[in-house]
């Protein structure tokens, strides 16, 4: 029964889709060149943009699954987008009073878009990332840390928005 039992498992698991994340893939075989348009800024906050727009690039081209190319015209599909909230909050304090950690909250409309046909492969319509970072008090060493913070985040933001679009969820 137990070696029953052993054999059966294992077909279970490959007859119901598992897979080992990463593995997955959720887009067209003939996707093979991507445009990369440079994301809009509807938010006070400036660069903030510029930090997600190079973090998705980078990690496209990490993944090995797409060639980044300059152009529309010489690519099969098309990524593009916005982002259009973008918030500091303080969330810890210490005894005086001063804040000691921040959250990042980025929000973001993507799509990923056939060119041929226009056909949308992939959207989210409200990405949202959250990302803290601590803040050092000391007026000696303080400096402000957001735009650390914020490329911290974008690389976070882009490895797991890239997860989902390769694998659909």
């Amino acid at each position: 029964m137990r070696r029953a039992l052993l054999l059966v498992v294992p077909l279970f698991l490959t007859a119901c889709g598992y897979a080992l994340v990463g593995r997955g893939v959720n887009l067209p075989e003939d996707i093979r060149e991507v445009y990369i348009k440079p994301l809009e800024n509807r938010t006070p906050r400036s660069q903030v943009e510029q930090f997600l727009t190079r973090a998705i690039a980078e990690e496209l081209v990490t993944r090995r699954r797409f060639a980044v190319v300059a152009s529309a015209d010489a690519a099969d599909a098309e990524l593009s987008g916005a982002v259009v909230g973008f918030n500091a909050t303080p969330v810890s304090f210490d005894s005086t009073g001063r804040a000691t950690e921040y959250e990042i909250a980025i929000i973001a409309q993507v799509s990923f878009r056939r060119i041929a046909d226009e056909a949308v492969l992939w959207s989210n319509d409200r990405y949202v990332f959250r990302e803290s970072y601590p803040v050092e008090v000391s007026e000696g060493a303080f400096f402000d840390q957001e735009d650390q913070a914020i490329e911290a985040a974008a690389e976070r933001f882009a490895e797991t928005m890239v997860a989902d679009l390769l694998e659909g969820f």
